[in-house]
């Protein structure tokens, strides 16, 4: 995976991002907005799909309404930018 973002950099969704039906968030319903379009997080962990190691993940955590940091939110390269 070539890195596009590093540990600790600021980044935002470039899309409404859900939490994914078997794959996502435990004790959220699927198809919870994780976090909106624009959303500010913070690049916390990198990695691959163990499926497909060629597809780089991002664990992002998305500033919250109250100013706190949420859970750690896998994305994909192409739903975040700088």
């Amino acid at each position: 995976m070539v890195a596009r973002f590093a540990l600790g950099d600021v980044v935002y969704a470039t899309q409404d991002l859900y939490n994914e039906e078997g794959s996502g968030l435990p004790g959220l319903t699927p198809d919870a907005l994780l976090a909106a379009s624009g959303t500010r997080g913070v690049v916390v962990n990198e990695g691959y799909a163990e499926a497909d190691p060629s597809q780089g993940i991002y664990l992002v955590r998305f500033e919250q309404a109250d100013g706190r940091l949420g859970v750690p939110v896998g994305c994909l390269p192409e739903e975040l930018t700088q």
